[in-house]
């Protein structure tokens, strides 16, 4: 009744294979943690739904990149290329919000 709805089983599909492409473009292990994010934003100038993907190459390194758009509209070929890997690197000291 509260909170948000339960996720479809196209929704976890597509989160399923966006996992399975960014373990194969950046080279990570089968068991490597990448997390998958569909947010939505109400601010002007926000795109209603984006899609956030952060993943971990060691146990205090993260990467990050996004879409700005709903995950099921991801497709393989908008992931950043492998030699951006570490230009996704997230300083934790840089984040100025949430």
């Amino acid at each position: 009744m509260f909170g948000r709805p339960r996720p479809t089983s196209a929704s976890l599909a597509a989160t399923d294979r966006l996992k399975i492409w960014t373990r194969a473009r950046f080279g990570l292990d089968a068991d490597a943690v990448v997390f998958v994010a569909e947010i939505s934003c109400g601010l002007p100038g926000c795109p209603p739904l984006e899609t956030v993907v952060a993943f971990w190459s060691a146990p205090d390194v993260r990467h990050q990149f996004k879409f700005f758009k709903p995950l099921q509209n991801v497709t393989q070929d908008e992931l950043p290329p492998t030699w951006m890997k570490a230009a996704m690197i997230v300083d934790e000291e840089d984040i100025s919000c949430c």
